[in-house]
């Protein structure tokens, strides 16, 4: 295995840093515990830059490049983004509706006027079930439950797939050479 360049970012699937690896936890380094990192990552991540730096933070983070692509939003080293949870407003969903369809049940011996077991208000797939209504022209107001909104104005969760991996930054190694 080749000699890592300091400031290589590698992911490990054990819980601890390997020697002269540190976890991307965000912690605070004294500047003069390691001047060769500080160069190269600056206040980049956090710190005062007189006295600490920070390293970068991938707790509960996922890693993104730098840049911009086509539609996307351009992105810097160190920016942090993103949020566990969402709540999504009226005007950021697209248009749609929550019918409910009444079908008349032409057999009389099927009919009911209120729910009982067996009753639908889907398409009769099964032999003897029975719809809520006699009369394809009755009108009436159904429980808000049956069409009504969802979701009750709460987030919900807005992560994606993950597996418990480790990011360290290396501390001590080769110094990468400037183009």
């Amino acid at each position: 295995m080749s000699d890592p360049f300091i400031g290589e970012i590698q992911i490990y699937a054990f819980n601890f840093a390997p020697y002269n690896w540190a976890m991307c936890q965000g912690q605070l380094m004294p500047i003069q515990q390691n001047t060769a990192l500080f160069s190269l990552l600056g206040v980049t991540f956090g710190g005062n830059g007189t006295s600490n730096y920070q390293l970068p933070n991938y707790v509960g983070n996922a890693a993104c490049g730098q840049g911009a692509g086509p539609g996307l939003t351009p992105r810097v080293m160190g920016e942090t983004f993103g949020s566990d949870s969402v709540t999504l407003l009226t005007n950021e969903m697209p248009a749609h509706n929550h019918n409910a369809r009444i079908y008349n049940q032409t057999d009389a011996t099927k009919r009911t006027g209120t729910p009982v077991t067996g009753a639908a208000i889907i398409p009769l797939q099964k032999p003897g079930m029975k719809t809520f209504t006699a009369d394809p022209s009755f009108n009436t107001t159904f429980p808000p439950a049956t069409i009504g909104v969802a979701g009750g104005s709460t987030a919900h969760e807005n992560q994606q797939p993950y597996l418990t991996l480790n990011f360290c930054i290396c501390l001590s190694g080769v110094f990468p050479q400037r183009p």
